[in-house]
């Protein structure tokens, strides 16, 4: 099963062997974390909208500078976003 994008860049490949049945959830699920990640910027998360630790929250890519890393942890300071650590930062859409 493949998920190609509107430019034809192939975004998803998943291979079921004939004795193991689709899950058409599963599918749907990566097809909308693919569409939700392209159009917000951010990564989702394993079993996006009901994940143990960070229910529907989506995660912000790490940042590239000491500067943005430093603003990140002020906003988690704030409350506007969340974080674990430095790194891995998260907010809800």
């Amino acid at each position: 099963m493949f998920i190609v994008d509107d430019k034809g860049i192939v975004k998803l490949i998943m291979y079921y062997p004939q004795e193991v049945g689709r899950s058409i959830d599963e599918i749907l699920g990566a097809l909308k974390a693919l569409q939700t990640s392209d159009a917000n910027g951010v990564a989702m998360p394993e079993n996006w909208l009901s994940n143990n630790l960070m229910g529907d929250k989506v995660i912000i890519p790490p940042a590239s500078t000491e500067a943005l890393a430093k603003e990140r942890l002020e906003k988690a300071k704030t409350g506007e976003t969340e974080c674990f650590d430095w790194l891995f930062y998260y907010k809800k859409l």
